[in-house]
């Protein structure tokens, strides 16, 4: 028996919402978009949108299922809500730093923004052992701050000390 998600983060764009389940929905894998809901007139003198439009889009991301929001340019994305992404290999850290920040920004320790604004942690799976051990922790900080996208080999030498 299938489980319910009980809590489904929602994310508001300005009018991109199809534009970004899509863009995700193609860089991970287990993904597909769901249900679209359009505005209607009802309520068109608060939300300006015209009918037809697309309001919401659901979608699901290796299993984690979202919404977008089309809510207009009222809020925008900042780093202080990101989505980290766990990566077994080199290769997978590569893929998903590459795909996600296409057309976006790269940062600092894994970090990047999408083209749509939203920001990604890319890191090696083992990151929160790694931190969670107060003796390797120091090490792997050390080397993260070295770097954009993160090199697991060199983290896992930093850990190994």
């Amino acid at each position: 028996m299938a489980t319910l998600q009980k809590i489904t983060p929602c994310l508001w764009y300005d009018s991109d919402a199809e534009e970004a389940a899509k863009f995700y929905a193609g860089i991970f894998p287990n993904s597909k978009l769901g249900a679209i809901s359009r505005y209607t007139e009802a309520g068109r003198e608060f939300h300006g949108k015209e009918p037809g439009s697309v309001l919401t889009v659901e979608f699901t991301l290796n299993g984690q299922t979202f919404t977008a929001l089309n809510g207009g340019p009222i809020f925008k994305f900042s780093e202080a809500i990101s989505f980290q992404v766990a990566c077994d290999t080199q290769a997978e850290v590569d893929h998903y730093w590459e795909k996600l920040a296409a057309g976006g920004e790269y940062s600092q320790c894994g970090w990047l923004k999408d083209k749509f604004g939203l920001s990604w942690q890319v890191v090696p799976s083992k990151m929160a052992q790694w931190m969670g051990d107060p003796k390797v922790a120091p090490k792997v900080m050390e080397a993260v701050f070295t770097m954009q996208k993160p090199d697991v080999a060199k983290l896992e030498a930093a850990a190994k000390g």
